[in-house]
C-alpha cells in the first residue's frame, strides 16, 4: 500500500476555497433584505453546516485510517 502525500499547494487551495465560500455565504446572509431573526436563523444553519462538514471529514478520515490499520495487521499474519 502506498501513501499518497498531499502537497502544500493543495492545502493552500483548500483553505482559500473554504474561506471564500464562508465569506460569500456570510456576506450573502448579511446583505439579504430580511429581518434580523431570519438572518440569525440562516447564520445558525450555516454554522451547523460548517460543523457537520468538519465532523463528516473526520469520520471519513478515521474510517480510512482504520481500514489501513486492518490491512497492515492482515499483512503481518
Amino acid at each position: 500500500m502506498t501513501n499518497i502525500k498531499t502537497t502544500y499547494a493543495f492545502y493552500v487551495q483548500s483553505a482559500i476555497s473554504f474561506a471564500a465560500a464562508l465569506l460569500f455565504m456570510v456576506g450573502g446572509i448579511y446583505f439579504l433584505p430580511v429581518d434580523g431573526w431570519i438572518r440569525a436563523f440562516l447564520c445558525l444553519g450555516a454554522l451547523f453546516l460548517v460543523n457537520s462538514t468538519f465532523a463528516l471529514a473526520k469520520c471519513v478520515r478515521d474510517q480510512q485510517e482504520q481500514r489501513a490499520g486492518e490491512v497492515r495487521v492482515e499483512a503481518y499474519r
